[in-house]
Parts: structure tokens; C-alpha cells; sequence
């Protein structure tokens, strides 16, 4: 996929286009990304250039690319600071941890995680139906 990088565009718009290739991989922005300071994460609505967008571009993203690559790219490319997480059931997990993982295992892994959470609370829902 290319994501399409621009001063025009909206945060939210740039994140949901990074979200129809993966659902189950939320990318969000940083203002502050200093040690020993909290990180502000950026409201949606914000244009990109308000960011700390450098230059407009194309990014291309594939599913071998890893989360570090991505997020790297982001930085020194077009100054963005982001960080990328993974769903787990409701919950939104950064993926610091496993940076070195592609987006492809990343995204696979929220979804079997979803599922089996989803799964999960079902059965247990189900199971106290009979209690």
C-alpha cells in the first residue's frame, strides 16, 4: 500500500488509510517524544504539517516491513513521530516490545488475539446462562 503523506490531511485521515490494510494495527502521533517527558499524543482533527510534518510524500508500506521500519521511516523521513499498536480484544497494546515484528505479524497476531478473546466472552457469557 502507499500511504499518502500530506499537509492537507488530517491525522485521522492519514490514520485510517493506514487502517484499511491493517485493522487490527492502530497508528497514532506524537508531539513530545523526549526522555524523561511525557509522550502528548496528537488529536485526529490536527493536520499533518501541525505534527511536525516536514515535506508532503508517499510512504510504501508492506507487510514485510517492520513496525521500527515504519515508525523510523515516519521520523526521519517526514519528522513524524508515531507509534504503532496492536489490538487485543478491546484493548490497545504499543508494540514496543516487538518492534523487530512486520506489520503483517503484528496485524495477524491482534486479529487471533481479538478473536480468541472474543471467543472467550462468549463462552463465559453463555456458561452463566446456565449457572
Amino acid at each position: 500500500m502507499i500511504l499518502h503523506i500530506s499537509r492537507n490531511k488530517t491525522l485521522s485521515e492519514t490514520q485510517e488509510e493506514f487502517n484499511k490494510a491493517y485493522p487490527f494495527l492502530r497508528i497514532e502521533f506524537y508531539r513530545n517524544t523526549e526522555p524523561g517527558f511525557a509522550r502528548r499524543h496528537l488529536k485526529g482533527s490536527m493536520p499533518m504539517i501541525a505534527a511536525g510534518l516536514r515535506r508532503d510524500g508517499e510512504l510504501e508500506i508492506n507487510d514485510s516491513m517492520t513496525v521500527g521500519q515504519l515508525e523510523d521511516t515516519l521520523l526521519l523521513e517526514f519528522g513524524l513521530h508515531a507509534q504503532v499498536s496492536r489490538q487485543s480484544g478491546t484493548l490497545w497494546l504499543e508494540t514496543t516490545m516487538t518492534d523487530n515484528w512486520t506489520l503483517k505479524q503484528q496485524n495477524d497476531h491482534g486479529r487471533e488475539l481479538s478473536e480468541h478473546i472474543m471467543i472467550n466472552n462468549i463462552t463465559r457469557k453463555n456458561d452463566a446462562e446456565y449457572d
